[in-house]
């Protein structure tokens, strides 16, 4: 019998990652906004991102009833001693565009030569029952002087990938599910869920 398996966030571009990453395994994916009455999404109040991703994951649950996958993820800039880190989103307000808030992130590093800087994702797997079980991934790279690449979201077009070249925004969508931090986490995901690593 396949799964329900909700994907906790409102994020379009994370479900979009989270639809292919997860392909090919026996799982009806939902997000949020397929439930009735439609959750709200749960507040990141935590000082660790797998704090955050278990929050979201368990709270999630806990309303569906549905297994959950829900995901924590940043940016940590070495020149900005880890920020905007868990609050990558947030970090330049929360109005702030995607497109604001990497130029306010270039604005920050105006001047500054060494620009390493890493992405970080932790991704829980929260059952009903509140048990929740954790995958990692990180991939360093660097902070581009301009904005490079249409696919992604996020900070994607800022972060040039260590020993590539490209921002993360450079790549097509199965080259990055190779690499980036998500991708990475999610591979660890899909063993646990019975599936191969894509």
């Amino acid at each position: 019998m396949t799964e329900r398996l909700l994907i906790g966030s409102g994020n379009p571009g994370k479900q979009r990652e989270y639809r292919e990453l997860l392909a090919g395994l026996d799982l009806d994916l939902v997000v949020p906004a397929d439930l009735v009455p439609v959750p709200s999404e749960p507040e990141e109040t935590g000082a660790t991102f797998a704090a955050n991703a278990s929050h979201k994951a368990r709270a999630y649950a806990a309303v569906s009833r549905l297994r959950t996958v829900a995901d924590d993820s940043g940016l940590e800039v070495d020149a900005l001693r880890g920020a905007p880190g868990l609050r990558s989103r947030r970090f330049f307000g929360e109005e702030a565009t995607p497109a604001e808030r990497n130029a306010k992130l270039l604005a920050l590093l105006e001047g500054v030569e060494a620009r390493g800087a890493r992405f970080v994702c932790v991704v829980a797997l929260a059952s009903p029952d509140g048990h929740v079980e954790l995958f990692d991934g990180e991939v360093r790279g660097e902070i581009a002087l301009a904005p490079k690449g249409e696919h992604g979201f996020g900070y994607d077009p800022l972060f040039v990938i260590a020993g590539d070249g490209r921002t993360m925004a450079e790549l097509p969508a199965e080259e990055k599910h190779r690499i980036s931090h998500r991708g990475l986490a999610v591979a660890k995901l899909r063993v646990h869920l019975g599936g191969k690593p894509r």
